[in-house]
């Protein structure tokens, strides 16, 4: 259980790293070429690209443990289940886009719990079980 929970921890971390990282490049890359992006304006875009950094986060991270694609991209998934669901409520003036930003990361831990439950074993036995389901 303690290899599980840490497991889920390291995911949480390689998120934050990856929205971090891509973040801010993105933030200068978009400054430098004066272009505005912002979440009270276009929030479902930003939410997009805030799943996308955190995806990319947790594959490389995923990929680096030797978790196979297949549940690697059901954690991919994840990232993006919140947005696509939500995403017509803010299109339709229901939701803000604040709102959306903070429903869209609640709802990504448990369903990233969901996942790797799902896959127990090889969240918990580690590196070598993680090979033999590629």
């Amino acid at each position: 259980m303690k290899r599980f929970l840490w497991h889920y921890v390291e995911m949480i971390i390689a998120m934050a790293a990856g929205m971090l990282v891509l973040g801010l490049a993105r933030a200068g890359l978009l400054g430098l070429l004066d272009v505005e992006l912002s979440s009270a304006t276009q929030p479902e875009l930003a939410a997009l690209l805030m799943a996308f950094d955190m995806s990319v986060g947790m594959v490389v991270w995923m990929r680096y443990r030797g978790h196979g694609w297949p549940g690697t991209l059901e954690m991919v998934a994840v990232m993006f289940a919140p947005v696509v669901l939500l995403a017509p409520f803010t299109l339709a003036g229901l939701m803000s886009g604040h709102a959306l930003m903070m429903v869209m990361h609640i709802a990504m831990l448990p369903l990233m719990l969901a996942v790797m439950l799902r896959r127990r074993a090889e969240y918990t036995h580690g590196r070598e079980h993680a090979e033999l389901a590629r």
